[in-house]
Parts: C-alpha cells; sequence; structure tokens
C-alpha cells in the first residue's frame, strides 16, 4: 500500500472526527489540538506500514 493511500484515508477520518466536534459544540480550541493529534498519528502509521525494509547485506 501506499503512503497516498494512507494520508487520505487519515485526511477524511481526520475531517469527519473535526466535523463530529464541530456539531457536539465543542470549543475550537480542542478541535484543533484534535487535529493535529490525528495528523501526527496519520503520518507516524503511514510511514511505518509503507516504508521499505532494509536489506541484511
Amino acid at each position: 500500500m501506499s503512503f497516498g493511500l494512507y494520508a487520505i484515508g487519515f485526511l477524511i477520518l481526520t475531517i469527519g472526527l473535526i466535523y463530529g466536534a464541530f456539531l457536539l459544540h465543542l470549543p475550537a480550541h480542542w478541535i484543533v489540538v484534535g487535529a493535529i493529534v490525528l495528523l501526527g498519528l496519520g503520518i507516524l502509521s503511514g510511514v511505518k506500514a509503507t516504508r521499505q525494509r532494509d536489506s541484511a547485506a
């Protein structure tokens, strides 16, 4: 799988959670904090899943 697929998936997930938090009338600063955390988790998991393994040479 490519990093692009992970990035798009996490972007859709993040947008959905931001919209849900907005509908729940959460304070804007907590929505921003949650979005930043999700962005970081998305990058970390995407890189971990798509990185190439080093050869054992």
